[in-house]
């Protein structure tokens, strides 16, 4: 029997992720990433319970995240621009709750870690390949046929397109463009060394940037987001902007767009010197445009199937987006175990079939994170859209308690069972 050939487009986080869940002893896997370098940017990322048991345990990455530096975020903390602490919510419970803790990273260490978990062969399963400089720019979802800017087509039983916000795939599944929309909201991200930091005895008396603590500072209509990773030797900070309060455009930025530190430095002059202090100690600075989609109305088609950025991106205002990502991927791990076995013809019904079961696991659950996370960015606007109307506590439990895609797709058929019977 011929292996179960798999495509998977973009080597980012959901990329990888997607690689480690499906790896096989009889499977080619292969992943094509655009860049040249598959090396993520620096800066922070978190994931919550319902994610963090995912890679760490579920893919055995924990203890080598934890060689790296990963942090368990103990509280997440709100203050004013006057040092004075608002709000404390201690995550000190979640683990005992939720079955795994929330936890910090420097980005780039959780991306190493994941194309570890994929490539080497010190794992269980055949080696995923990771080919670098490798742009896609369309599918043919019947065939499996993807099309890459040099020219070459590569044919797969399965096509996984985790390429992002700006996804060129989405358009074979939707036969439209559609393109992520914009918040108001621009936000700067840096990594700042903690030593530094620590010489600013007026941020330390307030933020202790060794510990293991989100902090949230608002000054009016602007707000910086921040923790820790590496075992608190760097410090990673988010600054959010309106647009509007913009002293340079930020209209055509992506993930890797430098920003001016100046005009940045601008934008917050009237925070007081204690809450400038990261963004003094920065040295560089990326910049982007805070952007994401309505819910789409399909994931996939035919031999394709999208995930991540590329299917449901989403503001951070919940930390969810990574997580989300590493969700889709396990539910593609559970959800094509055994396919071989259960359809060794590997035709394009099979697959179809099994990437609708997928999207019909995903999707509500995705798609109410997606609208939550865009409500919780600008309160009280948009009143004409869905809205969720979980409170904060409701909604860390929906996000949280969370066992992966076979039991929520169980849990879900039984409500809807129940429904029709009271019906």
């Amino acid at each position: 029997m011929s292996p179960f050939k798999i495509i998977i487009v973009g080597g980012g986080i959901a990329g990888l992720a997607a690689a480690t869940a499906l790896r096989g002893d009889d499977r080619d896997i292969v992943v094509l990433e655009q860049s040249s370098i598959s090396q993520e940017i620096g800066a922070l990322i978190s994931l919550q319970p319902n994610a963090s048991k995912i890679v760490e345990d579920q893919w055995g990455l924990g203890a080598r995240l934890r060689e790296q530096g990963s942090m368990i975020d103990e509280a997440f903390e709100v203050y004013n621009t006057q040092g004075e602490l608002q709000s404390r919510i201690h995550l000190a419970a979640v683990s005992s709750k939720y079955g795994a803790d929330r936890v910090c990273y420097h980005r780039a260490d959780l991306h190493q870690a994941l194309r570890e978990r994929a490539t080497s062969a010190d794992y269980p399963g055949r080696p995923v390949e990771l080919r670098l400089s490798r742009r896609v720019l369309a599918c043919d979802c019947e065939t499996g046929t993807v099309i890459l800017e040099s020219g070459e087509t590569m044919q797969g039983d399965l096509i996984v397109g985790a390429d992002g916000i700006k996804s060129k795939l989405r358009k074979a599944v939707l036969g439209e463009d559609v393109e992520a929309r914009p918040t108001g909201l621009s936000a700067y991200r840096m990594m700042v060394p903690t030593e530094e930091l620590l010489k600013e005895t007026d941020f330390v008396q307030v933020i202790d940037p060794r510990i293991c603590r989100t902090a949230m500072v608002i000054g009016q209509d602007r707000r910086l987001v921040m923790g820790p990773a590496r075992n608190g030797s760097v410090y990673g900070v988010v600054a959010l902007v309106p647009d509007e309060r913009m002293n340079e455009p930020s209209k055509d930025t992506s993930w890797t767009t430098k920003g001016d530190r100046d005009k940045m430095l601008d934008t917050f002059s009237n925070f007081p010197k204690w809450a400038q202090r990261p963004l003094l100690c920065a040295k560089e600075v990326g910049l982007w445009q805070l952007r994401d989609l309505d819910p789409l109305p399909t994931w996939h088609r035919g031999r394709l199937v999208l995930i991540g950025d590329a299917a449901h991106a989403m503001l951070p205002t919940q930390g969810q987006g990574a997580g989300q990502a590493v969700e889709d991927a396990e539910a593609l791990g559970a959800f094509y175990c055994d396919f071989e076995k259960k359809c060794p013809g590997m035709s394009l019904s099979d697959v179809s079939k099994t990437n609708e079961d997928i999207f019909n696991c995903r999707y509500e659950r995705a798609t109410t994170i997606q609208i939550y996370s865009r409500q919780a960015a600008k309160p009280g606007t948009d009143s004409t859209e869905k809205r969720v109307t979980m409170n904060p506590a409701e909604f860390m439990d929906y996000n949280c308690l969370y066992d992966g895609a076979l039991d929520w797709d169980r849990r879900r058929g039984k409500q809807s069972s129940t429904a029709s019977a009271a019906a």
